[in-house]
């Protein structure tokens, strides 16, 4: 426990790429295979299911401490987070360092999970017992293993170069490895070493290869007969996977979602074995692609009424061939694995298809159908190099995503609640209302937009103009207006307004203009128009 402490305050300490690597490097260095191997399930992103709440860690600090209830409130106000101000809180309780330093995994295999077996005042004497053989750093991970809410700082591709270096492996190599479910076993950890010996998991996929936003005139690519261009489709981007005669589908987040698309499922058992796509699975009916929110009702879904597979059918579209007979062909030139992937699912049932190009002689041209994106359903273009090779993660210069300029309004700020983790002292959860016969309806939620100084300038305001208050939640003075920025809308009988808009956030704060100048549902409502 105490290496993984020091080595998370390492990763929080650092900004630098270089620094990070050069921790990790050195932990799994000299860390035991289990203690290594838990340490990478961290660093990947997943997390063990919570055991004690925060609000109930803290109660118990209090107890531990003999500190009155004000003062934790006033410290958790100020530091945001529960580990973090137990952790500190408890400087006041002596410590009794353990002489014998247990590592990672048998704190978590000897300690804390065997804690879900336990009554709660079992749960609060071990855990007070722990806390005072541990310091600060040490004190602070346990705390956040605890409530399930370890986060590390580091990137998953920072983690595979780390691994890669230690290995002396090609980091594309651990990077695939690594895909799916990490299981923390001594034998999981020497086989990522060492390399496959034919027990890898067949269903894995492989990493998924990322566009950066276009920015610059798409002229500036170079001339228009070098890249391939294609629609930008709003769905789940998934892998379908098939091998050993059975088919998986992963989504980007690396959840395996086989059982919820079972046409899908169905339709990949007519590809060759040995065979991987890259692509999008869609809400498909016979008039093409339906909106994103049809598909939002079989993605929560683990078990499909015949009624959901009815109305929300679905699709893969596919756009790219990653595994060919057994063989990596991400290697392969684009254009040639596009060839390929045209020919592989030309004969495929109709629930799985290829991602049609969009043809323009030059960008001008293919500029005018891009702007006829939303009347297809989607949210722009993809372009692709012709000679690409399909890489991992976000690396600039061979995919780009040409988005078309996102919609806006608008909208009166009327609700504000406090944020979470270190902005849990700071308003910064806002909803937003839209003129509808001279009442303000509230449409949507936004989160993200505003730079620190507006947050904090925006925090005041709100203190001061309260009007009131439903539990966390304050209503404030309908004065301050803001455009908020959003990327497609669809009609919702689930919200008061009747519409949602996708992805909101705030694109600048209106000083300029008064609440009574604000959109109206019937302006956002004839957006909706124009886009159908």
């Amino acid at each position: 426990m105490k290496a993984f402490a020091a080595l998370y305050a390492a990763l929080d300490a650092t900004t630098k790429t270089n620094a990070k690597i050069d921790a990790m490097v050195a932990y799994f260095a000299a860390a035991a295979p289990a203690d290594a191997a838990w340490a990478l399930f961290f660093l990947t992103g997943q997390r063990i299911k919570r055991l004690v709440g925060s609000s109930t860690l803290r109660a118990w600090a209090l107890e531990a401490t003999d500190l009155p209830p004000w003062l934790m409130d006033e410290s958790y106000a100020a530091v945001g987070d529960s580990a973090e101000t137990v952790a500190l809180l408890l400087d006041a309780v002596p410590t009794t360092l353990a002489s014998l330093e247990l590592g990672l995994a048998a704190w978590l295999e000897t300690r804390i999970l065997p804690l879900r077996d336990l009554t709660e005042p079992e749960r609060q004497a071990a855990v007070l017992g722990w806390w005072r053989g541990l310091d600060r750093e040490q004190r602070f991970v346990l705390n956040k293993l605890l409530t399930g809410a370890l986060r590390v700082g580091v990137s998953r591709g920072l983690v595979v170069r780390a691994i890669a270096r230690l290995a002396d492996l090609d980091p594309a190599v651990v990077g695939h490895r690594l895909m799916g479910p990490w299981r923390p076993t001594p034998a999981a950890w020497q086989q990522l070493l060492e390399g496959d010996d034919g027990a890898a998991d067949a269903s894995r996929p492989y990493p998924f290869f990322l566009a950066s936003p276009l920015e610059a005139a798409p002229a500036s690519l170079g001339p228009r007969d070098r890249w391939l261009a294609e629609w930008k489709w709003d769905g789940v981007r998934g892998q379908l996977v098939k091998r050993q005669g059975a088919v998986h589908l992963w989504s980007r987040g690396e959840e395996l979602v086989t059982e919820r698309f079972p046409e899908i499922e169905r339709a990949g058992l007519a590809l060759p074995d040995g065979t991987v796509l890259d692509g999008e699975i869609l809400a498909w009916n016979d008039a093409g692609v339906m909106p994103f929110a049809a598909l939002q009702t079989r993605i929560g879904r683990l078990k499909l009424s015949a009624k959901s597979l009815r109305e929300a059918p679905v699709r893969f579209l596919a756009y790219d061939l990653l595994e060919e007979a057994g063989q990596d062909v991400r290697g392969v030139a684009q254009g040639e694995r596009r060839r390929r992937l045209e020919a592989l699912v030309a004969t495929a049932p109709p629930a799985l298809g290829v991602s049609p190009l969009v043809e323009a002689a030059d960008w001008p041209a293919l500029a005018a159908l891009r702007l006829q994106a939303r009347h297809h359903g989607v949210e722009g273009l993809m372009l692709k190099r012709r000679d690409a090779a399909y890489r991992a993660g976000r690396r600039r210069g061979d995919w780009w995503k040409w988005k078309l300029d996102p919609l806006s309004v608008d909208a009166v700020l009327i609700y504000a609640q406090a944020g979470s983790g270190r902005r849990a002292n700071l308003f910064t959860d806002y909803t937003f209302a839209l003129w509808d016969d001279g009442r303000l309806v509230p449409f949507a939620k936004a989160y993200s937009g505003l730079d620190d100084k507006e947050i904090a300038e925006l925090d005041r305001w709100i203190r001061r103009h309260v009007v009131e208050r439903f539990g966390p939640v304050r209503q404030v003075a309908p004065v301050q207006v803001f455009e908020l920025a959003f990327e497609g809308i669809q009609v919702s009988a689930r919200h008061k307004s009747g519409i949602a808009v996708r992805f909101p956030r705030i694109a600048r704060w209106r000083r300029d203009k008064p609440a009574s100048e604000a959109d109206s549902l019937a302006s956002i409502k004839r957006l909706l128009s124009a886009r159908a």
